[in-house]
Parts: structure tokens; sequence; C-alpha cells
């Protein structure tokens, strides 16, 4: 394998201009303020950035093109219903800045590689299609004819269809997933892997096994209600600020929160909200009542330490802990857990924990003396080998109390991006089910394959083998988001011809295939004019809600289409339209919706329901206590606490954001509420074993990674002491994914297992 470009596949490892702070005490109020019109002031003008946030999140506007967290059924604020990320990103969406032919003419993709992945999201929005000709440096200007005729020129070259891979980001629309599955099934593949496989799959797949549907059971009425939040590695503070409100409407209706995670968050002490004076006056609302700092992947521990002092209180006063009724009628394999609590050591599981006794008994009595429970989870839980079963015990504890399918109570797998849930609702999944594909045939007269595509990771050793030859990208940046940064980049290179459907840029286009081809889309907040007139596309947010967003700016350019459009488009290009009407479906996303709703379950009536403005909700099983297991009943699980070691002088490293950042789009140098600015090369560690191994604060070390006799590195970090669990250290993704290796997955799910990884420190000088 050649980098044929000469291209730098991962962020330069220099230093930029750190500068500590004390950790914040406080998330959001007037700094959040502050902060996000600064950006908006930046990229797009004040006056401007103002009129836009007004719409977005709200019932005659577009959704924001962040995080998934759902809106409120009934009135809307006002002043306002987005956070200081969110105003981030509609800042860069919405930006002034521009990536033109020219700008490509100046910079070749081997200078633009050298530069850092803070640098390349500021260039701008692409404003034309791009094309990188195999042996050349410099994209060049292609038209739209010519970029579709050249993508389905390759497809139709290929001697398979599963040479083709079909990757889907999280903030596709509802109308383009769609297409966008359709195109490659008829195609004859179910190569459609997506972001999930890197962060939720393993929900899902505990989800899906436990209470038969991969989504979460609750509602947002159900935190305001909930009587014990329990907030599972999760940074609310910083990835979903706006639950932040949620969490604060259940402290003030009564409720406890509790929160998991090795590294305290300011957004889970306490919450000022931005738009209540006298909250501001006030200082606040305290969120959490109880800490507990567990050890990177105590988690399983934890819930078993707890479970033990349950059944023990269960057992002096039968059926007041546990909802007995519940387990005996609406589930199975309730004895089973309980022999398998009874066996398992409470102080071995306190140890595990990395937690003393006094704090998990006080937690303990919460659990005993609630009704209404919800947990909440996000990769603190996921992204580990047995991240599927850590799933699985959250479960396990939720039905002990039934507190699943009833109000106030339920599981809480809080997504990422703005419709990551309903790209797999539309059919985003490498492993398809029969009936969607029956449908599918049935609609369209195809024959669409039965045969089990690659997931995320499955594609990057699919490129590395040779077996991939067109790689399309349905958005996102896939080498900075992937694990194995170097061998990722390495396998996209491999390929013969790449496709980002893109609106900024970022280091994937510049890590790229023989030929590569850059076609910009419309943003959320766009208006997208069509030949039936204006249009508006559908998401699903993290709590099942299905609702319509209509962009409200002019494009920033007359080349762009939008991703429905640039879908058909290729579609047509590779396929024609004797089958599939592609051109109809460009042309009105009504169309679009007419056939999602004659082929996938919930959808009835549905360009009717989603023109209400509030949208509607999907069914679901667990919601209402009619779950979806072949049996019909949930499922306990036996779950075994991991319990996994590393060696000596070693430390368990996991990957986090900064403030500045979401996903792996950085929009700025600071991570304000720990207290670090200007620089991301840095790793956070616990002061004790700072003092172990002789490092001083600030003091520059490179990072080696060890898994499976492999060696991998990452140079050039600052240490920080840091309040986070002994033994376990953090840093900044996408910097440190190279540690991340490819075959270090979770079990079940096959997600990359980005929160324990093994390392050692080297001094540097």
């Amino acid at each position: 394998m050649s980098d044929k470009r000469n291209v730098q596949i991962l962020p330069p490892e220099t230093f930029a201009n750190l500068k500590l702070t004390k950790m914040k005490d406080k998330a959001v109020g007037i700094p959040a303020i502050i902060s996000s019109m600064r950006h908006i002031s930046k990229e797009m003008g004040i006056w401007r950035g103002i009129k836009l946030l007004n719409k977005m999140n709200q019932k005659d506007g577009f959704d924001c093109p962040g995080c998934a967290w759902p809106d409120p059924d009934g009135k809307r604020s006002g002043l306002g219903e987005y956070c200081e990320n969110g105003a981030k990103a509609i800042a860069e969406e919405a930006t002034k800045h521009r990536v033109t032919p020219e700008f490509f003419a100046k910079h070749s993709v081997e200078w633009l590689s050298e530069q850092t992945d803070f640098f390349l999201g500021k260039a701008g929005r692409i404003t034309e299609p791009m094309y990188l000709a195999k042996g050349s440096s410099h994209y060049e200007p292609i038209s739209w004819d010519d970029a579709f005729a050249k993508i389905g020129e390759k497809m139709k070259s290929l001697n398979s269809p599963s040479e083709a891979v079909f990757y889907t980001s999280g903030r596709t629309s509802n109308e383009a997933a769609y297409a966008y599955q359709l195109m490659a099934r008829q195609f004859g593949t179910n190569n459609l892997p997506d972001c999930s496989n890197m962060c939720h799959e393993s929900s899902g797949a505990g989800l899906s096994q436990t209470v038969g549907i991969g989504k979460g059971s609750v509602t947002l009425e159900d935190l305001y209600e909930s009587e014990l939040i329990m907030v599972m590695g999760q940074n609310p503070g910083t990835n979903h600020p706006r639950m932040l409100t949620a969490l604060e409407k259940c402290k003030k209706n009564g409720g406890k929160i509790v929160s998991v995670n090795p590294i305290p968050e300011t957004g889970n002490n306490t919450f000022v909200d931005p738009q209540n004076p006298l909250a501001i006056m006030k200082g606040g609302t305290k969120l959490t009542d109880h800490y507990l700092q567990v050890k990177v992947n105590g988690d399983v521990a934890l819930l078993k330490a707890i479970m033990i002092l349950m059944l023990e209180e269960e057992d002096k006063r039968p059926g007041e802990v546990f909802d007995l009724e519940f387990i005996a009628t609406l589930t199975e394999g309730y004895e089973e857990l309980v022999a398998d609590i009874r066996s398992a050591s409470f102080e071995a599981m306190i140890e595990q924990s990395g937690l003393n006794e006094k704090e998990v008994r006080e937690v303990a009595d919460l659990f005993i003396s609630k009704k209404k429970i919800i947990i909440c989870w996000a990769m603190g839980l996921t992204q580990h080998v047995n991240g599927v079963d850590n799933v699985k015990e959250v479960v396990n504890i939720l039905l002990l109390k039934g507190s699943i399918g009833k109000p106030g109570a339920g599981t809480c797998p809080v997504r990422g991006h703005s419709n990551v849930q309903g790209d797999r609702t539309m059919g985003i999944w490498e492993k398809p089910k029969e009936g969607f594909l029956s449908k599918l045939d049935t609609r369209f007269g195809i024959q669409t394959p039965r045969e089990h595509g690659v997931d995320a990771v499955e594609s990057i050793q699919a490129s590395l083998d040779g077996k991939v030859k067109v790689y399309v990208f349905m958005g996102g940046n896939f080498i900075s988001a992937t694990p194995d940064s170097k061998l990722t980049g390495e396998a996209i290179q491999n390929c013969e011809m790449t496709v980002q459907v893109s609106t900024k840029l970022n280091r994937s286009h510049c890590v790229t295939g023989d030929e590569a081809i850059i076609l910009p889309c419309l943003a959320r907040s766009d208006k997208d004019e069509q030949k039936s007139g204006l249009q508006f596309v559908t998401v699903e947010n993290s709590m099942g809600v299905v609702h319509k967003s209509q962009g409200r700016l002019d494009p920033p350019s007359k080349h762009l289409k939008s991703e429905p459009a640039i879908v058909c488009g290729m579609a047509h290009a590779a396929m024609g339209s004797e089958k599939v009407n592609w051109k109809e479906m460009a042309d009105n996303y009504d169309t679009i919706r007419d056939h999602i709703e004659a082929t996938i379950a919930g959808f009835d009536n549905y360009n009717t329901k989603v023109r209400v403005p509030k949208g509607f909700y999907l069914p679901n099983g667990a919601r209402d206590r009619n779950f979806g297991t072949p049996d019909s009943k949930a499922h306990f699980s036996i779950v075994k606490a991991p319990n996994r070691q590393v060696k000596t002088g070693h430390l368990i490293m996991m990957t986090i954001r900064t403030h500045d950042q979401y996903n792996t789009t950085i929009y700025g140098m600071n991570d304000r509420y720990r207290g670090i600015e200007g620089e991301r090369r840095v790793v956070l560690m616990n002061p004790e074993d700072m003092k172990e191994q002789g490092l001083t604060n600030t003091q520059v070390v490179n990072l080696v990674g060890e898994f499976d006799g492999e060696i991998r590195r990452s140079n050039n970090y600052k240490v920080i002491s840091y309040s986070i669990a002994k033994g376990c250290c953090a840093t900044y993704f996408p910097e440190a994914n190279v540690l991340v290796p490819l075959k270090s997955v979770a079990k079940g799910s096959n997600t990359p297992v980005s929160k324990f990884i093994e390392i050692k420190l080297e001094k540097v000088g």
C-alpha cells in the first residue's frame, strides 16, 4: 500500500498555546451566551445569526445540525430552543467563509493534509463539485453531470456490487437516508456502514436482545417526573447541553440525580439557565446529588454491587423493593439473575468499581426506595469490549424495579448526531431484516440482496484487503471518526475512487482513493428548492419523534445540491430510472415519504402527520410494555463484571471531547469547563499516578499503546493534573484515535473500544 500523494493521515503533532485555568463549577449561564455570540459574530454576523437561531428547533423552523436531544412537544421558548454548541454548529454551517475552486487551485491536498483539523473546518463552505484526478495533487472544478457520470461509470465497472461501500453520517435526513439505502440495495449490496457502528451500536444490540427494540423507552416528559435519574458515562453539559434543562426540571419536581463517570463534569454539577435572570442571580441549580467516580469500565461492578444491596433488602421485605408483579408477568430470567446476584461478592464489586462502600450504599438506598427510575448513558458505556453487556446490566436493574414502560422511568441512550437514530429507522444498516427487504422488492420491483454487508470496522479491513474499489461517504469525516487512524487512512487510499458528500472541508478530503470527488450539499439551515417547489426534510430525535425541518437561508452557492438530489443523481447515473424513478424523488420529497410509508412500519399517513408542527411519535414497544422479543417478554441477562487489568505502570486511556467540539468538528481550541485553553494535545492524569511516574504538570510525553503484540504511538502530549479515577487517563479525539486498535471491538456490536486503551507514557527529553 503506497501513500500515492504523500499526504499526512494524522493531525500535526505540534503544540499550540496551552493555558490552564481552574475547572469551572457551573455550566451554561452568561459565559455560554458570550461564547455563542462570539462564534456567531465571527462566522456569520451577529444580527443575521440571531435571526437564524430564532428559527432553530422551532416548530416552523429547522432542526439543529448538532445533537439529537428532543424538543418539547408543547410550547417552545421564544428566547431560543438551542444551546451553546447548537449556536456553534449553526455558525459553522452558515459561515461567510467559502472554499472555492481558487482555494483548491492554491492549496494541494498534501499541503491541506499538513494543517490542523481546526484549520480545515474553519476554511468555510465548499461552493462547487470538485474532482481530484488520479496522480493529481489539486482538486479541480467539475460539473454535476460529469461528476455523476464518473461515479456511475465507476459503479458499473465493478466486478461485484460488494466492491462498493456506502457510509452514512448521523445528520443525513430521513429522505436522503432512505434514498441512499435504496440506491445501495438496488445496486446489489448491503454495505451500508454508518456512524452508529462506532458509538451506540452496543446500545442497539443490548436493548434489542432484552426489550425488543434498539431505542430508548423514555420521552422528555418522563425525565421531568422521574424520581431518580442516573447519568452514566455521559457529559451532557458539553455533548447535549439542552439535557440540563430536563435534569433541572426533574430536580425541581423532587427527583434525585446520580452521576457516574471517571471524570467529574461541570455540566453534571450546577446548571445556570441562561434564559432565567433569577437563576443567574442565584447561581443556578445544583444537579448531581451523588457523584460516583467509577474506574473506567467499572460500571457493571457498580450496578451489580447496587443490586446485591437491593436483593438483601428485598429478602427482608418481599415485594417492597422489586416489582414482583411486573417481573412475573412480563419478564423472563428472573430466578437466574437472582442466583447470579447471590453468587457475586459485594467486596469484589466495590474493589472493581474503584468506589468506596459508603457512597455505593447511599446510591443503593435510592434504588431501593424509588419507583420511577431512568438511566441515561452514552459512549462511556458502549465503547468497551463488554459494551453490550454494560447495556444489558442497565436493563437488569431497571427491570427489577419495573422501571421500563411506565411514566418517569425507562432506558435513555442519549444519541449523538441529530438524525443518527432516523438513519437506522430508514434502513441504513448492514444487516437488514427480511421483512424490510421484501417490502422494498414489492414496492420497486427490484431484487435486493440478502447477504449481510460490512459495518464501519469491517469496511476498513475490506478496503485494506483490496476488496473495496468505490467508497461513498454521505457526510461525516471518516478518517478522523474511525479507530486506528493511520490504518484507516491507508485503507481509504487503497480504494480506486472515493466520493464525499459534504458541506465543509475535513481531513477525509485529503486522504482519498486514486480518484476523489467532492459533492457539496445544502446544509440543514439552507433553503431547498426543487422542481416542485420549496422542500422540507424530516428527522427523528433520540426519543423517537419524527418532525419536519425546513431551512431558511439562501444557499451559499448556486452550485449546491440537496442530499436527496445528490443521491438520486448518483443512482440515476449508475442504474437509470426504469425501475426506481429517481428523478421523481429528487423533484418532490413527498414522493420519497410515500415510499417510506409503504415500506417502514409506523409511518402511516406520513406526509400528513409530519406537517403537524410538533411531528409524531414512532411506535415503541418497550415504552408500551409490548416487548418485541420472540416471546413478547423483557429478558434479564447474566452479565459478569469484566475486571480488566493492565500491566503495572500502564494506564487505561479513554478518549473524550472538548467543550469546543462536536464529534470530529472542532469549533475552537478551548475546553472551558475543564479549564484547558489553546491546546488539544493533552493527557489528563490523576495526581497520584503522576507522582508515581515522576511527572510534573505540563511535562511532555509520548503515548504508546499496546494491544495484541502491536505497538501504536502518538507523540507530544502535555500532562495535566486532573481529578480522574486513579489508574485512568483521558485524551481528546480525533488526535488519539491512532491509539485505538482496529481489532479491539465490543463483543456483539463490533463497536471500537475507544474508552479502554492500554497505554504507557514515554517522557520526552
